[in-house]
């Protein structure tokens, strides 16, 4: 009989965790050390998912034609993923800046709405947040703009930070699960 902890988690599970923290910590250390390379980790990645989506969606959508009226939708959808998956896959560093340049431009307009929407509300006299959130805004998506490759590192770098505390307190808890079992 396995020991179960008060939130029903299983003791004799604590590998998998520590194993889930390792990887954590690695690829939170890979991420930190070689950022480019993360990055574009992350490029394929998402063209996989796209490629691997639109199929899925384009099989469902020819399945299903027959029964489902708007089948045409998901047959879209599904040619979409797969041009989006194959042109991210064959050109992945325009790819992501372009991606990245949409975050940056949708970063900018978010802000500008945030700051509107405080000055509306100005009357109020609790739109102070709202109005430093929406500078905030403003400001990284300007920052992004004029230092694109920067920025792109500097997110790789905090994933990677997270990824290595993350790690940590899983290998932390892993350990904590052990302690338990064996008692």
């Amino acid at each position: 009989m396995q020991a179960v902890t008060s939130k029903g988690v299983p003791h004799n599970y604590w590998w998998s965790l520590l194993i889930r923290g390792i990887v954590a910590v690695l690829f939170g250390i890979a991420a930190v050390v070689w950022p480019h390379l993360t990055f574009f980790f992350f490029v394929y990645l998402f063209a996989a998912f796209a490629l691997v989506d639109g199929i899925a969606a384009l099989i469902v959508a020819l399945q299903e034609r027959r029964i489902f009226p708007y089948w045409w939708v998901v047959l879209l959808g599904g040619i979409v993923g797969i041009i989006l998956g194959l042109v991210t896959f064959f050109w992945p560093a325009i790819t992501s800046l372009i991606v990245f340049y949409i975050i940056a431009v949708w970063a900018i307009v978010i802000g500008f709405a945030l700051v509107i929407t405080a000055f509306m509300r100005l009357r109020t006299g609790q739109e102070w947040a709202l109005m430093i959130g929406g500078i905030l805004t403003i400001i990284l998506g300007i920052i992004m703009l004029a230092h694109p490759v920067s920025s792109i590192l500097g997110i790789v770098w905090l994933i990677g930070l997270f990824a290595i505390v993350y790690g940590v307190a899983m290998i932390v808890r892993a350990f904590q699960f052990r302690s338990m079992s064996n008692a």
